[in-house]
């Protein structure tokens, strides 16, 4: 298998007021996987803000890169207004309940962290690592990844 990860999570709208988390992700994951060989990340974002010309690509794509990870980071920084991110949970619970390994990361100082607590309640019972911070959860993806 090579040694992969997708960074899932709530997406921001294209000009929207929210800037994107996956960058800081990237800046993580280059800086905490050192000499460890190659790394494939999967980012679902546009590249220069074009979209995939159909809907049903896009998801075909995201699914296909979840089920092929070592690992999927979930990155659920909720707010409402800007990220509610409820595809998220549909695709965190369908991964979890598939057996994939997942970790969970979920802010307690985002907007609605009370909107997250299904989703440890869940990690909780299936033994997912759930973390506070960025830094964390791709630490914990990692040493998935790693092992």
């Amino acid at each position: 298998m090579i040694r992969s990860l997708p960074l899932a999570g709530p997406t921001p709208r294209a000009g929207g007021p929210v800037p994107s988390w996956r960058p800081a992700a990237v800046q993580e994951l280059d800086a905490q996987w050192t000499r460890h060989g190659p790394l494939t990340v999967f980012t679902p974002e546009s590249r220069n803000g074009v979209r995939a010309e159909h809907y049903d690509d896009q998801v075909t794509w995201e699914c296909a890169a979840r089920a092929a990870a070592s690992v999927v980071l979930f990155w659920i920084p909720r707010d409402l207004k800007n990220l509610p991110g409820f595809t998220t949970n549909v695709e965190y619970g369908y991964d979890l309940a598939s057996g994939r390994t997942v970790v969970l990361g979920c802010p307690p100082e985002c907007p609605n962290p009370e909107r997250n607590r299904y989703l440890i309640y869940l990690a909780h019972q299936h033994g997912a690592p759930v973390r506070e911070n960025l830094h964390d959860t791709v630490a914990a993806a990692l040493g998935v990844v790693r092992a």
